[in-house]
């Protein structure tokens, strides 16, 4: 247990499980004032409905509710769907991006407040606390972090449950559903209970909450239509609307038909893999999308080059890294990449599947006159015998070496 002092601690607090117990927590260990804040990331208003009077009644001074969301959507979600970066191929990253905007808030507040440290309820074996704590050394970097999970004794959810109990702390959950959730306008996420072992199949009948599994999806497709404006998606089947908006009509028509589930078993920053369900019906149509625009406004070179950076700017995200020097760079490299990704994008949504339907745009590189099989007159293909033997001149070389050196054995 740490002994020093804190007068005043500003804690990043979401109702949930780890936040709930915490306030009392912190008053009894510190004897400090708790400032709760809460960040609206799009999550719902389920998931905020009740939190000030739930943070005063269990020993918050004060509770902050934010807002976060268009600027969530804006300056973190659009750059990385841009990027086109997904971590380790299927994680579109919901959690991850969503630290950054909810940590600088934090900062602003614990400022303004003068208070002493910021606190979090992230454990010891995740990935939030390095995404929570890098962010806020990169506003406040003086500031004391106080992780209650790296040194108290409620060392497992089931004794952070008994203690809410103890302490008449109201709670959502129960010991029999007790997932770990995460949830804003892009993603939620569920870990724990039987989703430990890879061996469970997930049980989505009872977890799915943004959707419906494909066996339920209807029996027929739906289609959609998307358009984007040097990258950022700009409408909906012709319907202009901010981006936010956008990703709100998404989910609806992605959850309808079973899009975007993603059962994985991810390797963590702190060196463990941990297993995950993960709900992102909106954000898997615009990547879908996205990708398909790329493949006609992008040059070969660019494309290619841009497919090896979102690997790198993927792992940045995951890994709490927002805010440094090589992720502003490579965002203004992803930037001049989509000044010609504009066009629509038709897409056919079924039963979990998201299949291209066609797209257009005034920048597009493909030429049917020059690709076709049919007879045209812009395209000589007698100059591919040329162009085949100087690039495997190499392998011609090589070969040719080693039948002399064959024969002088």
């Amino acid at each position: 247990m740490k002994s020093q002092k804190y007068n005043k601690v500003v804690l990043a607090y979401s109702g949930g499980l780890d936040t709930s117990v915490i306030i009392p927590w912190l008053k009894e260990h510190y004897d400090c004032e708790v400032i709760a804040v809460a960040a609206d990331v799009g999550q719902g208003e389920g998931e905020l409905s009740g939190l000030e009077e739930k943070a005063i009644k269990t020993g918050a001074s004060k509770i902050y509710i934010e807002d976060l969301t268009d600027e969530f959507v804006d300056d973190y979600i659009i750059p990385t769907l841009k990027a086109g970066a997904v971590y380790e191929g299927k994680y579109l990253l919901g959690t991850s991006f969503a630290r950054p905007v909810i940590a600088k808030k934090l900062v602003e507040i614990a400022k303004k407040e003068g208070a002493d440290a910021i606190a979090h309820g992230c454990t010891g074996k995740g990935n939030d606390q390095v995404r929570f704590e890098l962010s806020i050394k990169a506003f406040a970097p003086e500031m004391d972090i106080i992780a209650p999970w790296r040194f108290w004794e409620l060392n497992s959810r089931e004794k952070e449950i008994a203690y809410a109990e103890e302490h008449n702390i109201p709670l959502k959950i129960n010991r029999e559903t007790n997932y770990s959730k995460d949830k804003n306008l892009w993603h939620l996420s569920h870990e724990g209970l039987d989703l430990e072992d890879p061996a469970n199949e997930p049980k989505y009948d009872s977890i799915l909450e943004m959707g419906v599994s494909p066996e339920k999806a209807p029996d027929e497709p739906f289609y959609v239509k998307l358009a984007f404006e040097k990258g950022v998606p700009v409408s909906v089947d012709g319907e202009r609307m901010k981006a936010s908006d956008i990703i709100r009509k998404l989910n609806k028509l992605g959850g309808e038909n079973g899009i975007g589930i993603i059962d994985m078993v991810e390797n963590r920053l702190v060196g463990m893999k941990s297993r995950g369900v993960y709900e992102t019906p909106g954000g898997a149509i615009l990547y879908a999308a996205h990708q398909a625009l790329e493949e006609i406004c992008l040059d070969k070179e660019t494309q290619h080059y841009k497919m090896q950076t979102a690997l790198k700017f993927s792992e940045l995200v995951y890994n709490g890294q927002w805010f440094t020097p090589l992720r502003e760079a490579l965002s203004a490299f992803v930037d001049k990449t989509q000044e010609t990704v504009t066009g629509e994008v038709k897409l056919k949504l079924y039963k979990g599947n998201i299949i291209n339907a066609g797209m257009t745009s005034p920048y597009s590189l493909y030429s049917e006159e020059i690709a076709t099989f049919g007879e045209d007159n812009v395209y000589d293909q007698a100059d591919s015998a040329g162009f085949i033997n100087l690039f495997g001149l190499p392998i011609k070389v090589k070969a040719l070496l080693d039948e002399k050196n064959k024969k002088l054995i």
